[in-house]
């Protein structure tokens, strides 16, 4: 047993010590429950994913039928929290870093209007602030045969924003990959220009190079008729809005919580990461004869941008992970339509462990994204 003195032999048997326990565990808790079940004649197994799903989905980010199947019922929900939680981690880390800036300010009032708003953000649940949004869009809004014009093809009312929607016809498959392509090589072009400016020390207008590649294959497509662009534009009824693209109140409210919340935790995380910047880097850039908002943004922030990544990956899950509040506004998200799921299967160890593992595998995908890039932006030592 001498090899046992090796730390590393160690710690390998003591982490395989600890998943096995952990998977002993797991597997005596699943036989247990199927075996009362099959006591019980319940159906077990993931089976029912194949079955008719025979309910409505009030929002579908992909293609959607009663007639479809649950486990396609679930990819809805699936893309539905990805939808909006992608959106208010986006808009809420821009918002955020306005906020975080502003907390550093000068001016005593803009400073203090910062401070307020993180403040009573973070200091009231977000439950709370979903019912607020939700109620406000509902009681303040008129309903739909009274929808306000806002322009033309532009209907607004308490059943969310109806807007002129964009339909792709014959050649979208053909504009979609010239647009991964023509993306892919403007971030090449941007790349190459960059490293060539760092070398020489000139400019050489890689981005708008860049912008230009992005635009100009697509844009050709469809001037020159290979694909058929149509604008979907929607109509007044007796009763209801028809055509055109409806952002309906649900996603509104939980888009516009999260994103508050998130900003507010951003904003934080901001002020802190430049707080954490030597006071003598604001020194030498001022000695250098460069304005308090050049300093901020060609000095201190690229060097709080270090700082600040790893405790926005904690953010990052939060939303994700909060976006399962969508139930109580009504949002078709994951954990809604599993409910409904679980309602009409009677499957809830099923349900329950696969949205379980939605989340566990979008955790995973976030943290590994962003430990890639806190790689790249980490000082290196030589």
């Amino acid at each position: 047993m001498v090899f046992l003195n090796d730390m590393r032999v160690r710690a390998f048997c003591y982490q395989f010590g600890a998943i096995a326990l952990v998977a002993f565990a797991g597997w005596t808790m699943f036989a247990a429950a199927s075996d009362n079940l099959a006591k019980q004649n319940i159906a077990t197994g993931f089976g029912f994913l194949a079955r008719q799903a025979g309910f409505v989905i009030s929002e579908a980010a992909i293609a959607y039928q009663p007639t479809d199947s649950i486990g396609r019922a679930i990819l809805v929900g699936i893309v539905n929290t990805v939808k909006v939680s992608a959106l208010a981690a986006l808009l809420g880390t821009f918002l955020g870093l306005v906020i975080g800036v502003a907390r550093m300010s000068r001016n005593p009032l803009l400073a203090r209007l910062a401070l307020a708003y993180v403040e009573v953000l973070r200091n009231v649940p977000l439950l709370l602030y979903l019912f607020l949004w939700y109620s406000l869009i509902i009681l303040v809004f008129p309903p739909v045969r009274q929808a306000l014009h806002v322009l033309p093809g532009v209907y607004l009312s308490n059943s969310g924003l109806v807007l002129p929607a964009l339909v792709l016809g014959e050649g979208s498959t053909a504009i979609a990959i010239t647009i991964v392509a023509s993306a892919a090589a403007a971030l090449l072009i941007h790349r190459i220009a960059r490293q060539k400016r760092i070398v020489t020390g000139r400019s050489n207008h890689g981005t708008a190079i860049a912008f230009l590649t992005l635009l100009t294959p697509p844009l050709l497509l469809w001037m020159f008729g290979a694909v058929s662009v149509a604008w979907d534009v929607p109509e007044a009824g007796r009763f209801r809005l028809t055509g055109g693209l409806h952002v309906r109140p649900e996603f509104v409210a939980l888009l516009f919580g999260l994103m508050l919340s998130v900003s507010a935790s951003v904003a934080e995380i901001v002020r802190a990461g430049i707080q954490a910047v030597g006071a003598g880097q604001w020194e030498a850039a001022a000695a250098l004869g460069l304005s308090r908002s050049r300093t901020m943004r060609l000095v201190v922030l690229p060097q709080a941008l270090r700082l600040i990544v790893p405790p926005l990956t904690n953010t990052y899950l939060t939303v994700f992970k909060n976006s399962s509040l969508a139930i109580a506004i009504g949002y078709p998200d994951l954990v809604m339509v599993s409910n409904t799921v679980m309602n009409q299967t009677g499957q809830a160890i099923e349900t329950i462990a696969i949205f379980m593992g939605v989340y566990l595998g979008l955790s995973t995908v976030i943290s590994l994204a962003m430990n890639w890039y806190n790689a790249r932006v980490a000082l290196k030592e030589r």
